[in-house]
């Protein structure tokens, strides 16, 4: 499983929505980002963070919705990429809306 090279914090998030069909062979990175927004450690920096999970049995594309706290939605397909990139692109976004983090640089 691909290890995320920091914390996955999600301060700035107000929801995320993974949905997937279990019987394709494109949703292996899908699974690794829910496990990853889905444990303690990351479920704890933001403890009103809505993490959402729809199984479908419908052979759908991975799918993977974000939305802000600020109302900005981030949708990515799952099927397309990989769960680090799939995490690089949600910390990007987390930190350019965070601004404790941008104090930090």
């Amino acid at each position: 499983m691909a290890a995320s090279r920091g914390a996955v914090v999600l301060k700035t998030v107000k929801k995320i929505a993974v949905q997937f069909c279990p019987f394709e062979s494109n949703v292996r990175s899908t699974r690794e980002f829910l496990f990853m927004v889905g444990s303690d450690k990351a479920r704890s920096s933001n403890m009103n963070c809505e993490v959402v999970t729809e199984v479908k049995h419908d052979r759908s594309e991975p799918l993977i919705d974000i939305t802000f706290l600020d109302g900005e939605r981030l949708v990515m397909k799952g099927s397309k990429l990989t769960s680090q990139e799939m995490l690089s692109a949600l910390q990007t976004r987390c930190n350019a809306k965070d601004p404790q983090a941008k104090d930090k640089k």
